[in-house]
């Protein structure tokens, strides 16, 4: 046996009926695969990771990872099949009950699904319980199933070379120097917890006990501390249709690939990062989703709690979650796509300087040891003041092969906690970008409604950048008149899109 950390430990009980604690992933495949070598790639390269024959089993109130007696390879790697004609539709009403179906707990929590007959190839869809790891972790093992070429021997595990296995923590490596400041803030907030729902129920009162008991810590202790008084104090996030009672089911849509060259020319435009588009994009299409359903929106911004890695990606390898949270506005309210794009960036770049992450780290690590009945109270609180949860992954640059098979897409989604319904995922994956969204059925019974006006979005500010003159800045004035400009074109006569923002400016 081994004691989970406390972090994992908050990732394992944050799982309720109305929210499952699962990344879902789909993996596109040129071809079926056969479902015996899958497995022996499976025992080869992704147990070669020990954790993945463990189960989390609680005793005396501590959760440990133990191994599994019974492991048995064919519980978790199975067949599946789609009704005809085995269609995007198909798969995406599969891949919405997996993720609304929880793992078995007596069991490793993971498993994969290999589906036989999807647009004339195969897919996989993988399931992993957040308690093992985080997104940026789990992206890399998953590349460890993968090759470059399709000739690999699928029998034999990576070099141990390529798993990047060391002493200590990756939070003890990276964070040396300010690992004790972020344990006195956990320290603190775990103190505070102690005193019971009467803090979680005063907002205002326990940030002034959190002031009080920082006067005689470190600065950067009395930093990460006010960033919890403030998300603490951060008002709930105005009601939409994004927000209300949660059922069971889940529903996922993705897009189809988007060229990120064309993202990029977007960004360089507009003196804006890959980031900053992708997120002003996701931002209009949930603008235009509550319009088209009468929804009054402008002025409103809404928040995502977006995941902060704080690990080196060279130990990304390494399993366990070592990521923050903070809070993104989102402008929802503002109608001008260049405007959005702006406003997104600035917050972006507001939240670069700021302590969130690595105080919602030490209250996640204050949380995991605290009693599970304040747990839900305190995160219930903490998901009132968002929307949405959204994640950004930087992918693999060239393709991949599965077993053999070429890879035609990926996608992947996140769990959601709390009260918050909705959770948005941006990949990136050999030259595309692909952006999904996972939604309550009973606020959002159409994600892929939202999917659609993703890529109009984009679509918009594409053509903001291409119709600009090149020695005039974008702003939001200027873009409103070529956007009416393309508007009163007939749809023969408008711009096609480039591949390249010097060709296309």
């Amino acid at each position: 046996m081994e004691a989970m950390s406390k972090v994992d430990t908050a990732w394992l009980r944050m799982e309720r009926s109305t929210n499952l604690m699962m990344i879902t992933g789909v993996i596109v495949l040129a071809h079926a695969l056969d479902v015996e070598r899958l497995r022996r790639t499976v025992e080869a390269r992704f147990l070669s990771f020990r954790r993945f024959r463990q189960r989390a089993v609680e005793i005396g109130g501590q959760w440990y990872w133990e191994d599994d007696d019974t492991f048995d390879i064919q519980w978790h790697v199975r067949r599946a099949a789609l009704p005809s004609p085995g269609a995007k539709a198909d798969l995406q009403e599969y891949v919405s009950n997996l993720a609304s179906t929880p793992l078995d707990h007596s069991k490793p929590l993971w498993q994969f699904h290999l589906i036989e007959n999807y647009q004339g190839g195969g897919a996989v869809v993988v399931r992993i319980h957040h308690c093992y790891a985080d997104g940026i972790a789990l992206v890399q093992v998953m590349l460890s199933l993968h090759d470059t070429t399709p000739q690999a021997r699928h029998h034999r595990p990576h070099p141990p070379s390529k798993l990047k296995r060391g002493g200590g923590t990756i939070f003890e490596r990276l964070l040396a120097p300010a690992r004790h400041r972020v344990e006195h803030a956990a320290e603190l907030v775990e103190s505070l917890l102690q005193r019971g729902f009467e803090f979680l129920r005063d907002p205002q009162a326990a940030g002034e006990s959190l002031l009080g008991l920082a006067r005689s810590g470190s600065h950067e202790a009395v930093e990460i501390l006010r960033e919890l008084v403030r998300a603490l104090c951060l008002a709930d996030d105005p009601p939409t249709r994004f927000k209300g009672r949660l059922g069971v089911f889940k529903r996922v849509a993705w897009c189809d690939p988007l060229p990120l060259e064309e993202v990029k020319a977007v960004g360089h435009a507009l003196g804006a990062t890959v980031n900053d588009v992708l997120m002003a994009c996701a931002a209009g299409a949930l603008r235009q989703y509550l319009v088209e359903r009468g929804e009054a929106v402008d002025g409103l911004s809404i928040r995502a709690t977006v995941p902060v890695n704080l690990r080196p990606l060279e130990h990304a390898r390494e399993l366990g979650n070592h990521f923050g949270l903070v809070f993104l506005d989102l402008p929802i309210g503002l109608d001008n796509p260049v405007a959005r794009l702006l406003a997104v960036r600035d917050a972006m770049q507001a939240l670069k300087g700021s302590r969130q992450a690595l105080m919602s780290y030490g209250l996640l690590s204050a949380l995991g040891i605290g009693p599970a009945a304040l747990q839900r109270p305190a995160l219930e609180l903490l998901s009132r003041k968002a929307t949405t949860v959204a994640t950004n992954v930087p992918g693999p640059r060239e393709p991949l092969y599965l077993c053999g098979a070429p890879v035609r897409e990926m996608m992947f989604w996140v769990p959601q906690t709390g009260s918050i319904g909705m959770g948005i995922s941006i990949l990136s994956y050999a030259g595309s970008v692909y952006f999904g969204l996972i939604a309550d059925s009973r606020l959002v019974p159409d994600p892929e409604r939202v999917i659609e006006r993703f890529r109009q979005q984009l679509e918009q500010l594409l053509m903001v950048a291409m119709l600009h003159p090149q020695d005039q800045t974008i702003t939001p004035e200027s873009s409103v008149r070529l956007l009416r400009t393309l508007a009163d074109l007939p749809a023969g006569r408008r711009p096609r899109r480039r591949r390249h923002r010097s060709s296309a400016t």
